[in-house]
């Protein structure tokens, strides 16, 4: 069986590690995994501290997780350390409190699958892809607040949150590490950003020169037009 967790015991409390990606084999028809992780949730009491660094994986993986941490009768404080991107995000919105690290990451976007077959099958798998994505949503409403428009909206656009942003739509409550002094410093500036909206600011900083003269010449392919780019 393949863990993708970690149970560290202490005298004070219970601390939880998901590192990687969640569920390298799908969570469908597996009654070992997901008991599995319950049994070892539930062989404690108290508050637990879930740490959690991980791109995603399988949804149903982390639905079952989130169920779990949601109901579970403790408080549970969510850590990211690193990124908690895709499925990983949905865990992290079970925490009673959820706090990310200064440069930490955090990533929301639709759900993937691979389809085949006629048109019919097609249709299919557009319908599941709009029903996992309301499930989804259901998470980061519950925890946001924001509208269920522009929670859908952010998923649309992949959109990769700093933990200040994080925190200012509501996925986040603080940070880990706070700057020292009194009074506090100001709060700096935060960034969503999505793949759409860098291209098209990267494709804005082309330089003028190389607009007039790509008005001269035949347009070029565009990846060579972002060649011309500097980063």
């Amino acid at each position: 069986m393949n863990k993708f967790w970690n149970w560290v015991r202490n005298e004070d409390n219970r601390t939880l590690y998901l590192n990687g990606t969640i569920a390298e084999e799908s969570w469908f028809d597996d009654d070992v995994t997901p008991a599995a992780f319950k049994a070892e949730l539930l062989s404690g009491e108290g508050d637990i501290t879930v740490w959690i660094n991980s791109p995603g994986g399988d949804c149903v993986a982390a639905s079952q997780i989130y169920s779990m941490l949601m109901d579970y009768k403790g408080a549970v404080t969510v850590k990211i350390d690193g990124i908690a991107a895709s499925a990983a995000s949905v865990i992290a919105m079970a925490g009673t409190t959820v706090l990310m690290a200064p440069t930490a990451l955090m990533m929301v976007h639709n759900p993937l699958t691979v389809a085949m077959g006629d048109s019919e099958e097609m249709k299919k798998a557009i319908a599941l892809l709009d029903e996992v994505k309301e499930s989804i949503i259901n998470a980061y409403e519950i925890k946001t607040g924001l509208s269920r428009a522009r929670l859908s909206h952010l998923m649309d656009a992949e959109t990769w949150l700093s933990a200040h942003k994080a925190v200012e739509l509501g996925f986040a409550d603080d940070l880990l590490f706070q700057a020292a002094g009194d009074p506090a410093p100001p709060q700096p500036e935060s960034f969503a950003f999505s793949r759409r909206t860098v291209t098209n600011r990267l494709l804005n900083k082309l330089p003028r020169e190389a607009e007039e003269t790509e008005q001269k010449q035949p347009a070029k392919p565009l990846y060579e037009r972002l060649q011309l780019l500097k980063f």
